[in-house]
């Protein structure tokens, strides 16, 4: 006969310890209570463990992860210089050099056109930050090409053009050392006459006496004081560059040219001054190409930096009041 498990039990009442039979399913129950207790506590500390606690390779891959951000995130910083850069070299080539040729700009759709191909970046699509950082790399790859290309068409164009390009205007007519924009090209406000209008030109704050330069190569039309056509104006001198370009220089304190002279760019033509309707001493400076009045300061490159260049176009957009 199979012998029964059993254990002791204490009878409150009696105060005697008494056999108490444990069945096979009672038991059975007991063990797989004290394996699920100790499955669920198993569990609960290998989750606490994961959430607390890494491995090394965990701890490496983490490092990994952050310097990979702080990696990006510079690649980010220098596609940003790069692209300002860029805007600037596009603007000047389209603004300047193109314009001394007469040529039409790149078409905005040709620099800023996309990279083809919808699956280009699909294998970037759990990274956002490399997507949207490999999406500009591609693009300002792009714009370089573009921008490459036209300059060799640029190039191309100024191989037979010497003699073009001494004469088109493309310095300031005085020192920029020496001078300060006060007012570009644009509808300003005039001191004399009190009224917004037309300023055909750009004026340069100077002291009496400082020279001012031709800037371009030219024959000397007109140096004279208020000449037919350009009453108020003072003291002027004008010259004819050729190719449809001709520059005045107003208000002058003298004129150091007479008419028919042949001048070279740089070479002095006069002196700044107040002469005519003026509120101060400065020089007026237009440019015209054709019969249409043109705005100066796109024709600055020739002796400054990019760095002064942005400075002095940013001065001549101001809106304010001009000097005559």
């Amino acid at each position: 006969m199979k012998k029964q498990r059993h254990t002791y039990h204490l009878n409150p009442h009696t105060l005697r310890y008494e056999k108490v039979f444990v069945s096979l399913r009672e038991r059975l129950r007991g063990i797989s209570f004290n394996v699920l207790l100790g499955v669920v506590i198993g569990v609960a500390l290998v989750i606490i463990g994961l959430q607390f606690m890494q491995s090394p390779n965990e701890r490496l891959l983490r490092r990994e992860l952050d310097q990979y951000k702080r990696q990006t995130a510079l690649l980010g910083e220098r596609v940003d210089r790069a692209e300002k850069v860029l805007l600037n070299l596009e603007e000047r080539d389209d603004a300047l050099y193109r314009a001394i040729f007469e040529s039409d700009p790149v078409p905005h759709s040709e620099r800023y056109s996309g990279i083809g191909g919808v699956e280009r970046y699909a294998s970037f699509d759990g990274d956002a930050l490399l997507k949207s950082t490999t999406r500009r790399v591609d693009n300002l790859d792009k714009r370089l090409y573009v921008h490459s290309r036209s300059l060799d068409e640029v190039y191309e164009m100024a191989l037979d053009k010497s003699q073009r390009l001494a004469s088109i205007p493309a310095i300031m007519p005085v020192e920029k050392s020496l001078c300060q924009v006060v007012s570009g090209f644009g509808n300003r406000f005039h001191p004399i006459l009190k009224s917004h209008r037309l300023h055909a030109g750009i004026d340069f704050a100077a002291q009496p006496g400082t020279p001012v330069y031709a800037t371009g190569d030219g024959i000397v039309r007109v140096a004279s004081y208020n000449p037919q056509g350009y009453t108020g104006y003072g003291i002027v001198a004008i010259i004819d560059h050729g190719y449809g370009y001709q520059t005045l220089y107003a208000h002058m304190q003298k004129a150091t040219v007479r008419p028919g002279q042949r001048v070279k760019r740089g070479e002095q033509i006069g002196t700044v001054g107040s002469s005519g309707m003026s509120s101060g001493s400065h020089l007026h400076y237009e440019i015209t190409h054709g019969d249409r009045k043109v705005d100066p300061v796109y024709y600055f490159s020739g002796d400054l930096s990019p760095e002064e260049y942005q400075e002095v176009l940013e001065q001549a957009r101001k809106e304010n009041q001009c000097m005559s």
